[in-house]
């Protein structure tokens, strides 16, 4: 006697997939970067902030003294692993401000005061 369980599958539809959890399982496209949040450009995050600069945020008046952009520098003188950038400021307000390294991106907050100065080539 002939099985019709092989007819009983071919007229079943196909059951609709659920829907995709929050977990990767596969079914979703991989993003082009391979991380979950678009990089921020270093240059973003220091802004106008270059040496000779001077800047003011509601943490004091700084001055600009160098850019280091050395991960492995930055690294070192924040005391973070995670550093890719850092900023040597003297706080102006202060007439015995020390220098010392920050690494905090430019926020809406902060605001220019003096644009950095070029540096000029010797007159002969």
């Amino acid at each position: 006697m002939p099985s019709i369980a092989p007819l009983i599958e071919a007229a079943r539809p196909q059951l609709p997939m659920r829907p995709t959890p929050h977990e990767r399982d596969g079914r979703q496209p991989a993003p082009s970067t391979g991380r979950p949040h678009p990089q921020r450009a270093i240059a973003d995050e220091i802004g106008p902030r270059r040496p000779g600069a001077i800047y003011q945020n509601t943490d004091g008046r700084f001055e600009v003294l160098a850019l280091i952009t050395d991960p492995r520098e930055a690294a070192q003188l924040l005391r973070r692993d995670c550093a890719q950038w850092a900023l040597i400021v003297r706080d102006t307000l202060r007439p015995d401000g020390q220098p010392f390294g920050v690494g905090t991106v430019w926020m809406c907050s902060d605001y220019l005061i003096r644009p950095a100065t070029p540096a000029y080539a010797p007159a002969a």
